[in-house]
């Protein structure tokens, strides 16, 4: 099954969470992280980095951030990078994320991440979509590539 770290600015991530308790029942592998006004980047990152290893059963990590490109989208992609099957989505509300609840256990991580952007466009997107968008500088003649 995907882990879920819900991350978003004040109380939002709390909210969000407990809703879908409320509505699913006690959430394995879910857990919410938010960044209030007084956190310090790094300290998010570290509540982050414990949030991913929380909800990582070793299928894939799903985060799931309020806005592109604010800090708990940051954190989240910067962890990424550093552990496979992780993706970083954008732009969430509540009702998409009760709709997507239930294929947790059955989509890998790629997969969600198509699905819950193709079901929340033009609002949600990934840290991958953003990619696609504007790929990475490559240098053309490395000097330092043997």
């Amino acid at each position: 099954m995907l882990g879920w770290v819900i991350t978003c600015h004040d109380e939002h991530g709390q909210v969000l969470f407990d809703k879908l308790t409320a509505r699913f029942g006690p959430l394995p592998q879910c857990i919410a992280v938010n960044f209030r006004r007084d956190l310090s980047s790094n300290m998010l990152s570290r509540m982050m980095c414990d949030a991913l290893h929380h909800a990582d059963s070793g299928d894939g990590v799903i985060f799931l951030t309020d806005l592109t490109g604010a800090a708990p989208y940051r954190a989240a992609a910067l962890l990424s990078h550093k552990h496979s099957s992780c993706e970083v989505i954008t732009g969430i509300s509540y009702p998409l994320l009760e709709e997507m609840y239930p294929q947790r256990g059955s989509l890998d991580s790629a997969a969600f991440r198509d699905a819950i952007v193709a079901r929340g466009a033009p609002v949600v997107s990934s840290l991958w979509h953003q990619q696609q968008k504007n790929p990475p500088f490559v240098l053309l003649n490395d000097p330092y590539k043997h």
